[in-house]
């Protein structure tokens, strides 16, 4: 049995110093939270219609343009550090295939700059 606490005793402090840590920062949040927001923090700022609208309502359809380009490039950005990474062990092959990759992504990009989709009027 001693055994068995001592295998299991930094696991059981761990999850009780986790709990504990949890408790304070939610009881924190409750007594130090603001209750009359400032109007300007709930205003819209990044979705373009205010936060507290009907979930229903239209809006334009240039939101989800900028997000499907932004998780393009997100992508590209995420294929890039462990090429970058392990650059110096890699054949010309590799380098190449990611030339090519690239070299899609920018013709990619030039077409939807060329037909305005990063344009926000």
């Amino acid at each position: 049995m001693e055994l068995l606490l001592r295998e299991y005793l930094p696991i059981i402090v761990f999850l009780g110093l986790a709990a504990a840590i949890g408790l304070i920062l939610i009881l924190a949040a409750v007594v130090l939270a603001v209750r009359n927001p400032d109007p300007e923090k709930v205003s819209a700022y990044e979705c373009g219609f205010n936060a507290f609208d009907d979930a229903r309502m239209k809006f334009d359809v240039r939101f989800y343009l900028v997000s499907i380009l932004f998780i393009i490039f997100d992508l590209e950005v995420a294929f890039l550090f462990p090429w970058a990474v392990a650059f110096g062990g890699l054949s010309e092959v590799a380098f190449w295939s990611m030339m090519a990759f690239l070299g899609v992504l920018t013709i990619g990009f030039a077409y939807e700059w060329k037909k305005g989709a990063l344009e926000w009027e």
